[in-house]
């Protein structure tokens, strides 16, 4: 499939690089293509700058947001929450109606120092607030609970004893994206129900972040017992 991962930070090169070597033609949207091959610094968790990183993934281009979606069958959203509606209004809504959006992002508010709060929550998401800005698309939540290594890689932990949530409104769409994840290696799959069930899992932030302080590190996700 032509997969677009939108983002450049941690998470977009993790699934994109992922996704490619199972096969998909894989390109990264960004809003400046120069500008983010200009950067120098290191990524956001450490990683190596961006420029590094896409010269070792020669296979995988990387373009503007709306040359990337024009092109693609599946759009990845892995932009920072805060910017994740700009970034697809940059792709436009013509080149996103009708395909998947796998959103990943989360909706985090550093505006108060750390931890972060969630904004919008309770009676809103992330995921609705992109499926109501393009109905036109079919949005599906998923791999928001997890950190970067463990969404590309689940047997990682547990040996992959672990549960990824799916939301959305379009069962098909929800079947190609449950499709993906296997690809991946994840192996359960739950669907909670329509994009309104993403509430619940960006939800699972907070204390997905106390975790995270409380361990030390990120190598971890949630399993759900039945």
């Amino acid at each position: 499939m032509k997969i677009a991962v939108f983002g450049t930070g941690t998470v977009g090169p993790a699934v994109a690089g992922a996704l490619a070597k199972l096969g998909h033609d894989v390109v990264i949207g960004t809003r400046d293509p120069q500008a983010t091959l200009a950067r120098t610094e290191a990524g956001p968790m450490g990683g190596v700058p961006f420029a590094q990183w896409h010269a070792e993934h020669g296979e995988i281009s990387l373009t503007t947001f709306a040359e990337a979606a024009a092109g693609s069958e599946i759009v990845v959203n892995a932009t920072n929450g805060t910017g994740s509606l700009d970034a697809l209004a940059a792709a436009g809504a013509a080149n996103l109606a009708g395909k998947v959006i796998v959103d990943i992002a989360n909706p985090l508010d550093f505006s108060q120092g750390f931890p972060p709060s969630l904004n919008p929550v309770n009676t809103d998401s992330l995921g609705e607030q992109i499926q109501r800005a393009f109905p036109d698309a079919r949005v599906v939540k998923t791999l928001n609970t997890m950190n970067a290594g463990i969404m590309v890689d689940p047997a990682s932990v547990a040996g992959g004893d672990h549960s990824v949530f799916v939301s959305g409104n379009d069962a098909d769409a929800k079947t190609v994206v449950a499709g993906l994840l296997a690809d991946l290696g994840h192996r359960d799959i739950i669907d909670l129900g329509d994009i309104t069930t993403a509430r619940g899992t960006e939800m699972l932030l907070p204390i997905w972040l106390r975790l995270w302080g409380a361990f030390g590190n990120a190598d971890f996700n949630f399993k759900i017992a039945r």
